[in-house]
């Protein structure tokens, strides 16, 4: 299974995306021993799209309907670390081809959108109730899959 962050616009420098990078690059390290294809980031820029709606379109548009959907959105569940793990673990013993962490553009997606490309389940997560930059979010995204495959591999990284 293929592990995939996607979120609106392009990280072309800064330390945001020196971080998002490193922990991308950390995770493909443990991809493979813990039974996952590859980890990849998706930056897909946004600039030309008119509203929310052609935004949240071009986003889900390379989703296909047997991958997983994962929308980060201040109204979602907050899941634990171990809890994304599982999530995680889960996907891939099922054979889910693979799973895209998804972020949207500054306003976010457009319901309707996504109740028209994925009529089917989505899973919503949160990274708590606060609003975070979009590259924040990223980081923190990129940084939760690396710490979901070391909890898989069984690495020192996470503690309880």
């Amino acid at each position: 299974m293929k592990l995939i962050l996607r979120a609106g616009g392009v990280l072309r420098s800064g330390p945001e995306k020196t971080l998002v990078d490193d922990y991308l690059t950390r995770a493909q390290g443990l991809a493979r021993g813990t039974g996952f294809r590859s980890v990849e980031e998706h930056g897909v820029e946004l600039k030309g799209q008119y509203d929310r709606a052609a935004e949240t379109a071009k986003l889900l548009s390379v989703v296909d309907p047997s991958d997983e959907l994962i929308i980060l959105d201040e109204r979602g569940k907050s899941p634990t670390s171990r809890d994304i793990a599982k999530h995680f673990a889960r996907l891939r013993d099922d054979g889910v081809p693979a799973s895209y962490m998804v972020i949207g553009g500054a306003d976010g997606f457009e319901p309707s959108v996504i109740k028209e490309l994925r009529p089917g389940r989505v899973t919503k997560w949160s990274f708590g109730a606060q609003t975070w930059p979009h590259k924040m979010v990223r980081v923190m995204a990129a940084e939760q899959i690396y710490r979901a495959l070391s909890i898989l591999a069984k690495t020192p990284y996470h503690r309880d």
